[in-house]
């Protein structure tokens, strides 16, 4: 790969520390529930001003909140533009900028619909009127048209159904398809744009607003968003034409410039073979075959988009412990850094008229606040809005540092080092080991959030670890890819290779460690106690332990056969790689006190898999207990349940790992009635 050229340097974090007069106190749990989160910013087409989505804490609701807010790219004029009883998002401004469509639902609405609102403020006006609720609004470059997509309506047979209650439904078969309208916005008159047996799982209008590229795909089911490809047609959805036919997921599709070529994402390789680390692809809008435009880029490629003139492809790349913004010439194939810094780059647009970049930027005392960049050379990005400017003030935050070890062997292996907030030299610490989802992700430089809670753990005396294991993205193919053939291959040794290393540097007591994750995570924390006893304390978040029968009830299969090499149900399938990843084979080795968490109606790790760890341990003799989130999916979103599990966490890490009393956090409302039944206050 050609050398990088680095042009303009982003905010760079290293072992952030707030001023010792601003070091007010540390952060609790509900301080963490309680920060607030920014997410896609939108700028006018004047450039003057920013429109983007806040969300917040509502401990009366029981969960959180969002409305759209606008300020001045300079910082000035900041003020929140709606105040609906629903969620607003997906701020989008009219194209002469004197209105923002945004969706919500209101009172009188069956389905969430879109909004307009005056770009000053005022009262919005409902567009449409869709028996089923839209997303992905898109204005027409003429601004006469807002474009949409939305389920099918439920056929007349289906609901004369529900009106007598006939409610069996055929499992993996009873969903409507997703396809594109307009809405007229001078009359909210809509057109059906498409229409079949087909799903479309996004759009893109070209720049001229005269065509668009739709990516469909056979059904809206998880597994079948790889066998999605790219179809052509113009803006009133007429004369379509299949582009691509090659069995991957093209992902954020757009048509360049000059109309002749088409760029789209995809975690393939030149081969058309699946599970890669995503990369950048290119073709020509007539036909032809796809090409990888940086085939030896060990990032993973986020988002893309074509320059102004087509020249070029600005993307977004993990590249391990960060995620920067990078431009990559199309003929030359030389690549400019145009951020760089201990941070994540996230929410990220391009507005080719402008010249101008805006995106949110986390690091360790920020949890994403927008920032300007000129897509010049040499040009410095402006942070815009100051959200979180009060972490730095008036909290002690961890120090963030980037560690790398040997794997055993011998792999380079990277992660995050959060240090005690009152970490003296010589001393060791007890040490929390936190490993992420996916697990083809990555842990980075951010501030992070209330689920993993690292600025209480390090406040209360812990290290934690965020090892980026093998099978994690922004390493390359070969980092990533493993765990193909086996998952657990070196992934859980990579975790405590960083856990040696730290104890070799003299900072970790290895008498004192406790073990978490979520989703894979979760997985990683099944195999480890099983793998050995080190660890005094765990806590399994959504893991799965039985990969037979794990493979059969989730909602996606396709990134996992290549895991194991097949199905466990095919001619000669390869049942003993799926045992050998399973950790309930194993669970008689286990040992360390272990909490289990999942949500009721987890699809993606269904509850069934927590059930089977938590009757192995429970029948071995091992301390544990199963705490279930009713009517929760994959991650827990109620906050008096996000709180319940940072409690009962550090509850049982502080009990097993550091032989302390915790006392738990009260959550700021209280229950109202005399005799209410309440977890908090006390260990289960």
């Amino acid at each position: 790969m050609r050398t990088l050229r680095l042009i303009a340097t982003a905010l760079t974090i290293v072992g952030f520390a707030a001023p010792a007069a601003a070091q007010t106190r540390t952060m609790s749990i509900v301080d963490l529930i309680d920060v607030p989160g920014v997410a896609d910013p939108q700028l006018a087409p004047d450039g003057r001003y920013i429109a983007y989505v806040r969300t917040d804490a509502d401990w009366e609701k029981n969960g959180t909140v969002s409305r759209i807010w606008r300020i001045g790219v300079d910082g000035s004029d900041s003020r929140r533009l709606t105040a609906g009883p629903e969620d607003e998002n997906s701020p989008r401004w009219a194209p002469d900028g004197r209105s923002i469509a945004f969706l919500t639902k209101r009172a009188k609405d069956e389905a969430t619909q879109i909004y307009l609102l005056p770009a000053d403020g005022g009262e919005a006006r409902v567009l449409t009127s869709h028996p089923t609720s839209v997303s992905d609004p898109q204005w027409s470059a003429d601004g006469r048209w807002i474009y949409f997509v939305a389920p099918d309506e439920k056929s007349e047979a289906e609901k004369a159904r529900e009106l007598v209650k006939d409610n069996v439904f055929a499992f993996d078969e009873n969903w409507q398809y997703r396809h594109l309208w307009r809405a007229s916005v001078p009359d909210g008159r809509t057109e059906r744009l498409t229409s079949g047996e087909f799903h479309v799982r996004g759009y893109t209008l070209s720049r001229d607003g005269t065509r668009m590229l739709q990516a469909r795909s056979p059904s809206p089911l998880l597994d079948d968003g790889q066998l999605s490809e790219l179809w052509i047609a113009d803006a009133s959805g007429g004369e379509a034409a299949r582009v691509t036919e090659n069995g991957i997921a093209e992902a954020g599709a757009s048509l360049s410039p000059d109309g002749t070529r088409v760029l789209f994402v995809a975690n393939s390789n030149q081969d058309f073979e699946f599970y890669y680390n995503d990369k950048i692809f290119v073709m020509p809008l007539s036909g032809g075959r796809p090409e990888v435009l940086l085939p030896d880029l060990p990032h993973e490629v986020n988002a893309a988009e074509w320059s102004a003139d087509g020249r070029s492809i600005f993307f977004l790349a993990n590249t391990g412990v960060r995620q920067e913004l990078f431009r990559v010439d199309v003929a030359t194939r030389a690549i400019t850094q145009l951020t760089r810094g201990d941070h994540t780059v996230s929410s990220w647009s391009y507005h080719p008229k402008l010249a101008k970049h805006v995106y949110t930027v986390s690091h360790a005392a920020n949890a994403g606040d927008v920032h300007v960049l000129d897509a010049r050379d040499n040009a410095r990005p402006v942070k815009v809005t100051a959200v979180y400017d009060y972490l730095g003030r008036d909290f002690r935050l961890p120090r963030q540092e980037a560690i790398r070890w040997k794997g055993e062997d011998g792999v380079d292996v990277e992660g995050l080092l959060f240090w005690p907030l009152d970490y003296v030299e010589g001393q060791r610490y007890a040490l929390v080991v936190q490993t992420h989802g996916g697990p083809a992700s990555s842990d980075r430089f951010s501030f992070g959030y209330s689920n993993n809670y690292v600025q209480k753990l390090t406040a209360m005396g812990y290290f934690v670890l965020k090892p980026n294991y093998r099978g994690s993205t922004g390493y390359g193919d070969a980092f990533l890819r493993d765990m193909v053939g086996h998952y657990f291959n070196q992934a859980h040794k990579d975790v405590m290779a960083g856990v040696d290393h730290l104890i070799a540097r003299g900072l970790v007591d290895g008498e004192r460690m406790a073990k978490m994750g979520w989703s894979a995570g979760g997985h990683m924390t099944n195999k480890i106690i099983t793998y050995t006893d080190r660890f005094k304390a765990a806590s399994s978040g959504a893991g799965a332990v039985n990969w037979v029968s794990m493979y059969a009830q989730s909602d996606t299969r396709v990134y996992r056969t290549p895991w194991f090499g097949g199905t466990p149900w095919q001619a000669g399938a390869p049942l003993d790689a799926y045992r050998e990843a399973s950790p309930i084979f194993e669970m008689h080795k286990a040992k360390t006190p272990t909490l289990v968490l999942v949500g009721e109606k987890d699809e993606r790790v269904p509850m069934a898999q927590s059930v089977e760890l938590y009757r192995a341990l429970k029948s071995n003799g091992v301390p544990t207990h199963l705490y279930i989130a009713p009517n929760q999916g994959h991650g827990w979103r109620e906050l008096q349940q996000r709180l319940f599990k940072a409690n009962v966490e550090l509850d049982w890490f502080e009990r097993w790992v550091m032989g302390r009393t915790y006392e738990w956090e009260k959550s700021p409302v209280h229950p109202k009635r005399e005799g209410v039944a309440t977890n908090q206050g006390g260990a289960p």
